[in-house]
């Protein structure tokens, strides 16, 4: 048989060319973006990382925590997690809020980077609360769960929420680039996009979940289920003067206790889906939904459902 050749090496002066193109591509990017030659200065993805799984841990000690765990030691570890991962938090916290300073032309942070640690701190036994509902929610409302247990450690779901319900705590404190960045890593990992800024109540359902997205400005009250390939998003982007993207709008739906989206379902707009209706599969709705209704693909092409 014959060895296929080796790969001949790229000359030098291609390489040298090469490397000297991309510097000045890192400097023109730079230069148009204020940025500085000091050293890292944005957040870290797999310390990030790191730190929500160290999270988990800390919420869940005896199921998402290590396996050689034992009970007696639980309030031991779960105190030594949290100090590590605050840790983590003040310095990526501090590069976040130093890089928004620098993108505002000022000479310092708007806030501590050690006080909203100690404020996100103090938010995780509410986080820890709304999570045991969300792990009810889905044993209670699927058949084919055997226990709690399960649900936390099997479901994509529940894995979205953690990361979605430690995210928006961020995102409301203004880190929003840290929640951002928690909330994609969750994405990749389960196929869930929720954006950091939308607002979930308590009890949430996320079944299957694949293909799910609901975006920043979304408000889901307690207790609704959503299948997969559900879309909760924006129908329009409204632009300034000069034709830029006004930011930070309501364009989202609104989702009232109870109610239930099927798989396919596409909610476009701030449209509100009142209080135990039900949206049927492949429904495209741009419209709101009165409390109790049915909605089928029929009722979605024909007349107003409210």
């Amino acid at each position: 048989m014959t060895q296929a050749a080796a790969p001949t090496p790229a000359p030098s002066d291609d390489l040298t060319s090469v490397v000297e193109a991309l510097r000045g591509a890192r400097r023109q990017w730079r230069d148009a973006h204020r940025r500085g030659g000091d050293g890292r200065e944005l957040p870290s993805r797999e310390l990030l990382a790191a730190m929500i799984q160290a999270l988990s841990g800390a919420l869940f000690p005896m199921r998402l925590g290590p396996p050689t765990l034992r009970p007696e030691d639980e309030d031991f570890y779960v105190g030594h997690t949290l100090g590590a991962a605050m840790t983590t938090l003040r310095h990526q916290a501090a590069l976040e809020l130093r890089h928004d300073a620098r993108q505002r032309g000022d000479d310092s942070p708007s806030q501590d980077a050690d006080e909203l640690a100690s404020r996100f701190l103090r938010t995780l036994p509410g986080v820890r609360v709304l999570l045991d509902s969300d792990v009810l929610a889905a044993y209670q409302g699927d058949p084919a769960a055997r226990s709690v247990d399960e649900v936390l450690l099997c479901y994509p779901g529940l894995r979205a929420l953690i990361s979605h319900r430690i995210a928006h705590e961020l995102y409301k404190l203004g880190l929003p680039l840290i929640a951002r960045v928690i909330a994609e890593l969750a994405h990749a990992e389960t196929g869930i996009d929720i954006h950091p800024g939308a607002t979930i109540g308590s009890g949430c359902f996320i079944d299957h979940g694949t293909g799910v997205v609901i975006g920043e400005t979304a408000v889901i009250g307690e207790r609704v289920r959503i299948y997969q390939n559900v879309t909760l998003g924006a129908k329009s982007f409204p632009t300034d003067g000069d034709g830029n993207l006004v930011k930070g709008q309501p364009r989202h739906p609104i989702v009232e206790d109870e109610a239930v989206i099927y798989a396919g379902a596409t909610v476009l707009g701030r449209v509100t889906i009142g209080r135990g209706a039900v949206i049927g599969g492949n429904v495209w709705l741009t419209r709101s939904v009165a409390a109790g209704s049915l909605v089928t693909q029929a009722d979605s092409l024909a007349g107003p459902c409210s």
